[in-house]
């Protein structure tokens, strides 16, 4: 009998397949449509949801599983030329469209007054960005007011009691974290490229282009004319590094750079923008370099100076800034002797985007702390080989 190879004899070895990602993803759409009765594509209006969109509009014809459902969640505050790109696939024949432009709550990053934007509030109708469409879906009828949940809830609700599954554009050539989720455990039978909504309903979300990069989604973007977004060519021509491109939603705490390009790209946009949300003229006035600081105040000795005198004075809710003082306190003691400023100035960015949800410093903690695991796992073999060597 051949010997079983070393542990780690895989590890390292790249693995060829005669697919190309295109083809791949066509395959897994297929799979999803043949296990699914009900398949739907959540758009953004961005290249990763266009392509997913375009992808299964082909195998839905395909299959004759005509017409494709697609959902929308309207953050409101949305570029212009997002919009029209949802408007162009929400009127495609055969598409079944679901546009929620529904009230709910979205994080403002650019006030420390005016914390949240009531996206759609009947009671703002006269500031509205622009019109409702006539077909959208207009009423909350989903148990919560906010964005992170709706998805959930969509899917429990308006396809209750049919095996159900999300078609979203998550790519994992963005984010290590990300795509150590997709790959290391089965979400559905043996597929790993997704996750579980609601077993027990049979709610899933997959992703099927997990393993394209950024030049495949443009390759095929352009390959076969699919419409998209002409904001990625504005932030092309003035100089937006590719990894900081958004067309989505433009005020909460990951997207608030966006706001600095905004009057430049779309100026009617941005001017109906201040006049619906609180902050924003404001926080284009400060700059990046304000809400991004990379050299230090003279004002201050150390950084992490800096960062107590501006959570003491620019965060007013009590309970919040009890919950950045924690966190603070933690990665002082356990991130601050490794990783020195770096910690401290993701941590004065999230009080300067007024971040009380820690998306920042969540994002940042799912970076390090993988490193910090692999720092000690050397560290424990180092020992272990110099314990040998005694």
């Amino acid at each position: 009998m051949a010997e079983k190879p070393p542990k780690d004899f895989f590890r390292g070895i790249t693995v060829y397949r005669k697919d190309n990602v295109y083809d791949a993803a066509l395959k897994r759409i297929r799979r999803l449509f043949d296990e699914f009765p009900n398949v739907i594509v959540a758009t953004s209006g961005g290249k990763d949801s266009t392509v997913v969109f375009e992808l299964a509009m082909i195998v839905a014809k395909e299959l004759n599983r005509l017409p494709l459902s697609v959902m929308f969640i309207d953050q409101e505050a949305e570029w212009e030329s997002t919009i029209e790109v949802i408007r162009h696939q929400m009127t495609r024949p055969g598409v079944k469209p679901y546009w929620y432009q529904i009230p709910f709550k979205l994080f403002n990053a650019t006030s420390a007054f005016e914390n949240w934007l009531e996206c759609w509030s009947p009671q703002e109708e006269s500031r509205w960005m622009r019109p409702k469409e006539e077909y959208s879906i207009k009423q909350n009828k989903y148990g919560t007011d906010r964005f992170a949940n709706l998805f959930n809830k969509i899917l429990s609700v308006d396809h209750a009691g049919i095996k159900s599954c999300i078609l979203g554009g998550v790519r994992t050539d963005e984010n290590p974290a990300r795509k150590l989720g997709l790959v290391g455990a089965a979400t559905y039978k043996e597929i790993t490229w997704g996750k579980k909504v609601d077993a027990k309903a049979g709610h899933y979300i997959f992703y099927p282009i997990y393993d394209w990069d950024f030049s495949d989604c443009w390759l095929a973007i352009n390959k076969y004319s699919w419409k998209y977004s002409l904001l990625y060519d504005k932030q092309f021509q003035i100089g937006i590094p590719f990894r900081k491109m958004r067309v989505s939603n433009v005020h909460h705490e990951t997207a608030v750079e966006s706001l600095f390009t905004m009057q430049e790209i779309e100026p009617q946009t941005y001017e109906k923008l201040t006049q619906r949300i609180e902050g924003v003229d404001m926080a284009v006035k400060m700059g990046r370099l304000d809400y991004f600081p990379k050299k230090l105040p003279a004002m201050f000795s150390d950084w992490k100076q800096y960062r107590d005198h501006l959570l003491e004075n620019l965060i007013l809710v009590p309970e919040w800034k009890a919950k950045f003082k924690e966190i603070f306190k933690k990665h002082d003691e356990e991130l601050w002797p490794i990783f020195k400023d770096r910690v401290t100035k993701v941590h004065i960015t999230s009080i300067l985007t007024n971040d009380h949800e820690m998306i920042k410093i969540v994002n940042f903690q799912a970076i390090v702390f993988p490193l910090i695991g692999r720092m000690k796992n050397k560290e424990k073999k180092m020992r272990l080989a110099q314990e040998a060597r005694q």
